[in-house]
């Protein structure tokens, strides 16, 4: 054994986030910590990684007892923590990232930048990653910002890795790469703590789970003799529909139609069209070009070419100020760097884009603004504290209401939602899924980006695929499957 933590607690004020919870780590272990968005695993983790400090209980590493202030001091004992909240330095190369806080030097004292260049190199060489460690940070997608975040925490030769969501934004082939890499470190009998909503993942990497639930561990053991249902369950307490959510209703007139939309190299000759009260799913793999394509038809990136048509009437929209007028809302993916503030408190996210709306000679009525948020709270189901409180205060799930309820006020006629359960657990999952539906029969067209086929089978009624900037093809009905969105997705086609 490893790591033991013997009857964790902790709370925030009158929060009580954990409760006497023991939890053990072995070398070689794989482990997943499931839980709701707020169960406690991230503060639990955050404990271990010497980011907060436990109320009570005991931490032993190889049998002896120590209590961590600072990450530092975690890090020096052999614990290498990836977060969620990515801790990169965007104005810095890739290199320089890979050694902060343990920066190589020369004999005179100064930075050795070329060591640390060819050490970063050499990582990924092992991993078959394709980048440039001179590269800028600030230049990189999400997807390799993670990938640096996991390279740097296996430089460190620590005996636990803890990985938080490491997967969110990553592809099939880059989730593999990593995969490949957790289990030859298994190999080296280095433990692995890895937190995921992605039950599928788990089953396929872990070989031990332990679940926490309002603070609780409530169960653990061998994933071997658990299934997805049964986790899910664990999770959230109750049962979790697995079944498609699609429904046979009566669609009204078309609401958006584009014909040979181009912005070279994004995307290119798209044509399609949306009805009222119709759920469109867009899916392929990272770098399809749908996020740039309806970031360009919400007015944020340029048209190059083509024609967009809204309630049948030509428009040419040139900036989100526009949209937003038009009646069209988009909600961005990765919430952390796109869709919240973390500067500001629950309301003034909530609140943000509608300001002008309930403003009169430039002041905001406050009131009727909140009289509206505490309607869309309660359809949301959003759990929160006080108005005042930080957004960062709030779990993934409710968050991502937030951001929700931000665009809803607008009252649009078209809702774009770029990968809308991106990094929530399986319960807010499934109340972000009741209200794309609810909004569907209030008359609302819906557009739904995701790499998840399991989330546009459930959710869409119809949904097209792109591959490489061009819309490959697009499935319905029995057809709609993940055999099939996959072989678009690849370049391939129907038979």
């Amino acid at each position: 054994m490893i790591i033991k933590m013997k009857e964790i607690t902790k709370s925030f004020g009158s929060n009580e986030v954990l409760k006497q919870v023991t939890f053990t780590i072995e070398g070689g272990d794989i482990c997943a910590l499931l839980g709701e968005n707020g169960a406690g695993k991230s503060t639990l983790m955050n404990i271990l990684g010497g980011v907060h400090q436990m109320d009570s209980g005991t931490i032993s590493i190889h049998g002896e007892q120590v209590e961590f202030s600072h990450p530092k001091q975690s890090q020096e004992a052999g614990i290498a923590f990836i977060h969620q909240e990515l801790n990169l330095i965007n104005d810095l190369p890739i290199y320089e990232n890979m050694f902060l806080g343990r920066e190589l030097l020369t004999k005179r004292g100064r930075l050795d930048l070329e060591k640390m260049y060819q050490e970063t190199l050499k990582m990924f060489q092992k991993m078959k990653i394709d980048l440039d460690p001179n590269t800028m940070v600030r230049d990189l997608d999400s997807s390799y910002k993670q990938i640096v975040e996991i390279c740097r925490a296996m430089m460190t030769n620590a005996s636990i890795i803890i990985m938080d969501e490491p997967t969110t934004s990553l592809t099939d082939q880059e989730t593999e790469r990593v995969f490949e890499m957790m289990k030859t470190l298994r190999d080296h009998q280095v433990g692995i703590i890895f937190i995921s909503h992605k039950l599928n993942e788990v089953m396929q990497v872990c070989n031990r789970y332990v679940v926490l639930r309002d603070g609780h561990l409530v169960a653990d053991g061998n994933v071997s003799e658990v299934t997805i249902p049964c986790l899910a369950r664990l999770m959230v307490g109750y049962e979790v529909r697995s079944e498609s959510l699609r429904r046979k209703k009566q669609l009204g007139d078309e609401i958006l139609r584009v014909e040979g939309l181009t912005s070279v190299p994004f995307f290119k000759d798209i044509h399609f069209s949306i009805k009222v009260g119709e759920i469109v799913g867009v899916t392929g793999l990272l770098g399809d070009g749908r996020s740039e394509l309806f970031q360009s038809i919400f007015g944020a990136n340029q048209i190059t070419s083509g024609q967009m048509f809204l309630h049948g009437k030509l428009v040419k929209i040139t900036s989100p100020a526009q949209a937003l007028e038009e009646g069209i809302a988009y909600l961005p993916r990765n919430r952390k760097e796109n869709a919240i503030l973390k500067d500001m408190d629950i309301f003034e996210n909530a609140s943000i884009v509608t300001w002008p709306t309930f403003a009169k000679h430039g002041v905001i009525n406050i009131k009727k603004h909140e009289k509206t948020f505490a309607e869309q709270r309660n359809a949301l189901k959003l759990k929160m504290g006080n108005l005042t409180d930080n957004i960062t205060s709030l779990s993934g799930g409710n968050q991502q209401k937030v951001v929700l309820a931000k665009w809803l006020a607008a009252n649009p006629k078209l809702l774009i939602l770029d990968n809308p359960t991106q990094g929530v657990d399986v319960g807010a999952k499934e109340d972000i899924y009741d209200i794309i539906l609810q909004l569907a029969e209030q008359n609302i067209a819906i557009v739904v980006l995701s790499s998840e086929a399991q989330e546009i089978m459930r959710v869409c009624d119809r949904s097209l695929v792109m591959y490489h900037g061009v819309i490959q093809g697009e499935v319905t009905g029995e057809k709609m499957n993940e055999h099939n969105i996959m072989t678009l997705a690849t370049g391939g086609h129907l038979t």
